[in-house]
């Protein structure tokens, strides 16, 4: 053997040797392991999106409903996606004919919501939220308000999928009651809104709504009220300072109470219940004499019948 074939071979020997001890010495080497460890652990954890089905049982009854599909939702959202599945409208019609075969019996419906949205809704929670547009929906299919109540859930297990789509966060129960159990409970409502109404204040120019815990709890106050006392009505006033002329303030009154009312349409409160007027800067409720009192009576008052 020439002496340049021994150096060549002499230089490949040392390479391999080289290699092996460091992929004996190195512990995050992964190809001289053998495994994907390394790159595994930079992968990051994908949960599979949450599927809840349509699932409806009475516990003391002979009504059980369970359909893969239900009310889905956008990621922050409270209005449920269309078109809905066929099968659920169908499941629908079955729970529509059991209520009114069993008038004792109620349904509660619970939107769920994870800490992570946003809730761009007129309710205390997104998850109140999306039960009222669901209520909404099985109104509009012939169940009556008075046999629905609505909740809201936190609900941190919920995972939407790539589109952030949740499927299903809601979930339903059938309870029975005793007669005429919570009339004393309405009345009680009925007089609480009447003597502290909700309170919407307005700038010149606003466009927008945002309300408070304390303003979104009223709303779900009345949203209650409404669906469960017929004849019930949401009477929104609009009012003005005395600047300018007094027609116009009507005016102005009455578009105050519009925008209103269009915002409770938005949010699932029917506006078949809503009454919208203007009182214009007929009854101040502050000087007008000065700028905070004229801000005080630049206001829409809303309250029940």
């Amino acid at each position: 053997m020439s002496k340049k074939t021994s150096y060549l071979l002499g230089i490949l020997l040392t390479i391999v040797l080289g290699t092996l001890l460091y992929c004996y010495l190195c512990d995050s080497c992964y190809c001289c392991q053998g495994n994907t460890t390394a790159i595994e652990a930079n992968v990051p954890d994908v949960k599979p999106a949450t599927v809840n089905p349509f699932v409806v049982k009475d516990m003391i009854g002979d009504l059980s409903l369970n359909i893969h599909d239900n009310f889905n939702f956008n990621e922050s959202g409270f209005n449920y996606l269309e078109p809905l599945a066929a099968n659920v409208d169908g499941a629908i019609d079955q729970l529509k004919a059991y209520l009114a075969d069993n008038p004792l019996k109620s349904l509660s419906i619970t939107g769920h919501y994870t800490s992570g949205e946003v809730n761009s809704s007129a309710f205390p929670n997104l998850g109140l939220g999306r039960a009222n547009t669901v209520k909404n929906y099985l109104v509009s299919k012939g169940i009556p308000s008075s046999v629905i109540d609505t909740y809201g859930k936190l609900d941190d297990s919920l995972v939407s999928d790539p589109n952030s789509v949740y499927f299903g966060p809601v979930s339903y129960d059938i309870l029975t009651a005793q007669e005429n159990s919570n009339n004393d409970d309405l009345k009680a409502l009925g007089d609480a809104i009447r003597a502290n109404p909700l309170v919407l204040y307005f700038d010149t120019g606003e466009a927008s709504i945002n309300l408070t815990a304390e303003q979104r709890q009223k709303v779900a106050d009345i949203s209650r009220y409404l669906d469960k006392v017929d004849g019930a009505h949401c009477l929104i006033v609009g009012h003005t300072d005395n600047t300018g002329d007094a027609a116009n303030n009507m005016a102005l009154g009455q578009d105050r109470a519009d925008f209103a009312k269009n915002y409770f349409i938005r949010n699932g409160i029917s506006g078949d219940k809503i009454n919208a007027s203007s009182k214009g800067q007929s009854e101040p409720i502050a000087d007008n004499a000065t700028e905070d009192g004229r801000s005080k009576n630049r206001r829409t008052v809303v309250t029940i019948n």
